[in-house]
């Protein structure tokens, strides 16, 4: 039986009833997209910020992790080692490297408070004298234990130690990407800038160029193998850091990413650098 004319809405209903569904996708898509401003620097902000604000919530982490040293020769070294961290909600985030292997550098550790303002706190523990080290600031662009890493290379990057500008949209290792740059506020620092690339898919950096304070291309660092966590939070299986002016490269493997492992700040104290081992 047909409907009678009556029952039928009219055409203008049916057409408000799809206009405020599509107003309805739409409205919904500018609210899960980044906003981005105008201007470059204010583009390069927010795209720092959406990347730091995806990475919250994580609680804590560790991993292992094995660590090559390769000279300008190509001849490498190896070296075994755990990491945790600690999310701290109201400021930058805690964190603990210790070594494992081989047995001349086991046992040693770096504690590592990374601060949104401010200089950044580090510990290292020293195994073969027993006592530890505090890392000053104006030290902080010293290599870490021989590797290309610096030590204000390791720690959570907080997004308000920088200043930022956005360069351009690219294609890099076959995704979309943001480019950038980010300007560190803290005159200690050994860089001047750094670019980076940012996938625009999951906000994951892909490349950061680091220039020295001559303004010189010194290093650049390529993240790959990234796996995703807890249905959320991506974590890079591969760092390669490469020195343009040595030669020298260091590349970190990570393996056995565990969350939510219960840690406390008393996990990240200076007395327990001494019993990481």
């Amino acid at each position: 039986m047909s409907p009678s004319p009556q029952n039928k809405p009219a055409p203008e209903v049916r057409n408000r009833g799809y206009l405020t569904a599509v107003l309805w996708v739409a409205l919904l898509v500018l609210l899960a997209a980044p906003a981005f401003a105008g201007t470059p620097e204010e583009k390069g902000l927010a795209i720092a910020t959406e990347a730091d604000r995806r990475g919250d919530g994580y609680g804590d982490t560790s991993a292992t992790m094995q660590m090559i040293l390769r000279n300008r020769h190509g001849e490498e070294s190896r070296r075994e080692i755990r990491s945790k961290s600690l999310e701290v909600r109201t400021d930058g985030d805690k964190s603990m490297i210790v070594f494992d292997q081989p047995k001349d550098v086991a046992g040693t550790a770096l504690l590592t408070f990374t601060h949104k303002s401010g200089d950044d706190d580090r510990w290292l523990y020293l195994p073969a004298v027993k006592r530890v080290k505090r890392i000053a600031s104006s030290n902080k662009s010293g290599p870490f234990m021989g590797s290309e890493f610096a030590y204000e290379d390791l720690g959570s990057q907080e997004p308000e130690k920088y200043t930022y500008k956005h360069l351009r949209d690219e294609t890099f290792d076959g995704k979309s990407a943001f480019v950038f740059e980010r300007y560190p506020k803290d005159k200690d620092s050994g860089y001047t800038r750094q670019v980076i690339w940012m996938d625009q898919a999951e906000y994951r950096p892909l490349k950061i160029e680091y220039h020295d304070r001559k303004r010189s291309l010194l290093k650049t660092l390529t993240l790959a193998d990234y796996n995703q966590y807890l249905g959320k939070y991506w974590r890079p299986g591969k760092l390669d850091m490469v020195n343009h002016q040595t030669g020298k490269s260091t590349t970190l493997l990570f393996r056995d990413y565990k969350f939510r492992n219960g840690f406390k700040d008393r996990d990240f104290d200076q007395s327990s650098l001494q019993s990481a081992r």
